[in-house]
């Protein structure tokens, strides 16, 4: 029974990592000219859609990076840190990507005094 569950487990954690991996390697380049043609309202949506993202991929790093990895799985550790490297990256990717939209939205959208 036990060696059952153990196999399970190397494998179950072996596909989740390299899913994680691969779609975590899935990015865009920041293109500040493509929010010049938005409204305040849009950029306002895409500012909190940027947020979410940079909270769900943090989240998803910080397990990663808590994950327990078994001695013997061979390269784990390797793949928990390449997963993480990678999350890393794409949250620096959208932290640009938030930067050009507060610098569009600061010169196109009057600030409310209310």
């Amino acid at each position: 029974m036990t060696l059952i569950s153990t196999t399970a487990s190397r494998r179950v954690l072996t596909v989740a990592l390299l899913l994680v991996a691969g779609c975590s390697s899935i990015g865009k380049t920041v293109d500040p000219a493509k929010y010049e043609s938005l409204s305040c309202a849009e950029l306002n949506s895409a500012l909190g859609g940027i947020a979410r993202d940079i909270s769900q991929t943090a989240i998803t790093r910080g397990k990663v990076a808590n994950t327990s990895v078994p001695n013997w799985l061979l390269g784990g550790s390797r793949v928990k840190t390449a997963v993480a490297k990678r999350e890393t990256a794409r949250i620096d990717r959208l932290k640009q990507q938030q930067d050009a939209i507060v610098a569009v939205r600061a010169r196109k959208c009057a600030r409310s005094t209310d």
